[in-house]
């Protein structure tokens, strides 16, 4: 098959992402859970900011908790793609998503403290 070149290639691209997206709302539990909080604390971002910049940031923590959980996912598709049985290295990897994932939460409330408060 030939390769998409040219705005074909950015259209492509954007229906593979846009794919990405919707398998992981349909097979991850935390991507869903994460974006219902970004979706609820949302408004509350652009109703504690300032400035444009302050909810730019708040909002941002928010984009990346799912960056970083969509990421972690395909560690974890990837891991269970390749054997089921236990492995250190596999085990390592996907505890490194998560604590990913878990430095990327923790970073909303401190940001948005840090924002509000000083």
């Amino acid at each position: 098959m030939k390769e998409s070149r040219g705005p074909m290639r950015a259209i492509k691209a954007a229906q593979y992402s846009w794919q990405g997206l919707k398998a992981a709302f349909q097979n991850e539990e935390a991507f869903r859970q994460e974006l219902t909080l970004c979706l609820l604390l949302t408004p509350v971002a652009l109703w504690l900011g300032e400035t444009g910049f302050e909810k730019a940031f708040m909002l941002s923590t928010l984009v990346l908790v799912l960056i970083t959980e969509l990421l972690n996912s395909a560690v974890e598709a990837v891991v269970d793609r390749i054997g089921t049985e236990h492995h250190e290295l596999s085990g390592r990897a996907k505890d490194i998503g998560s604590a990913a994932v878990f430095l990327a939460l923790i970073n909303v409330p401190i940001t948005w403290a840090l924002i509000y408060f000083l």
